[in-house]
């Protein structure tokens, strides 16, 4: 299932791996023997709205399915190679990172289609696992495009920074079939891609298929707390200064960029609150009473100390 080219390029990969700026990664192309790659993009699922909410629960130009085992017999082979153990250690062996584990619920993964006028802001990922707390170590998304040009946008960046797009060191991939890239999740490991702009007569989208590894541990000067997707939402863009004239493709882009930062104030504000509630119940609490409880006379003793030694 896996392009036997991939096996015998480990050594190549893993020094591409180890040397690739911004962060560590590796571009391979002919990923996956090519007819697996055909039967992907034959059973590739079409497009629902169902699938296709972002995090604040509003539609979007952008569908995700994440049951990739049971979209055809081709998904199926492919979600039997993602949990290989041979493919993890083959992993592992390119990236030097060990004990890798496959996701099967395939969270915020699994197929991933965006339409004409979808875009991806730069962001770092979440960092551990939602269900099992494990730390999220690797991307690996593999491109389901016969065809694409770059000047149709959508060409994934990886940045050392999200001011960082278009500057020395930054990575464009252009997002054609059947190539992979594989990078390290990190604090740093800002990504994203520009506005998909199909041109008029063209029938596509943009289509992949993303999966995510996990290990046990992390060590730990790599560990951060607990957190989601951070992104960062796009500046107006550089051509909008004094002395230009706004066109009424400036006028619904700036119109869009107020209302998406309003709607992230707004989910940064809403997921303070359900924060800030849960605190609050924590506090309350009848074992958090209890605890206060017992600890009293050591914080007393304490209190004692840190005054007696001001004296």
């Amino acid at each position: 299932m896996l392009h036997a080219s991939v096996r015998e390029r480990t050594e190549e990969l893993r020094k591409q791996f180890a040397a690739a700026e911004p962060f560590r990664h590796v571009v391979m192309d002919e990923f996956l023997d090519p007819d697996l790659c055909r039967q992907l993009i034959t059973e590739f699922p079409p497009f629902e709205s169902q699938y296709a909410r972002n995090e604040r629960g509003e539609p979007g130009r952008k569908a995700v399915v994440p049951g990739v085992a049971d979209l055809g017999p081709a998904y199926a082979r492919f979600d039997r190679l993602m949990r290989d153990a041979g493919f993890l250690e083959l992993l592992g062996r390119i990236t030097g990172i060990d004990s890798l584990l496959y996701d099967p619920s395939y969270v915020g993964g699994g197929t991933h289609e965006n339409l004409d006028g979808q875009e991806l802001d730069w962001h770092v990922d979440f960092n551990f696992h939602p269900h099992c707390g494990t730390h999220r170590r690797l991307n690996l998304i593999v491109f389901l495009n016969h065809r694409w040009e770059e000047d149709w946008g959508g060409c994934l960046e990886l940045l050392s920074e999200p001011t960082a797009a278009g500057e020395r060191g930054a990575r464009t991939v252009v997002p054609l079939a059947n190539r992979a890239v594989l990078f390290e999740t990190t604090e740093a490991s800002w990504h994203g891609f520009r506005k998909v702009r199909i041109p008029p007569g063209v029938a596509a989208s943009r289509r992949s298929i993303a999966v995510y590894f996990y290990t046990e541990s992390r060590p730990p000067a790599e560990t951060s707390p607990p957190h989601g997707t951070v992104y960062y939402q796009r500046p107006v863009p550089e051509h909008i200064r004094e002395g230009h004239t706004l066109s009424a493709e400036d006028e619904r882009e700036i119109a869009m960029l107020v209302a998406r930062r309003d709607a992230q104030l707004k989910f940064l504000y809403e997921r303070e609150l359900k924060f800030s509630r849960l605190i609050e119940g924590m506090r309350n609490s009848r074992s958090f009473r209890i605890g206060r409880a017992i600890t009293w006379p050591g914080r007393w003793l304490r209190g004692i100390g840190k005054r007696a030694g001001t004296d």
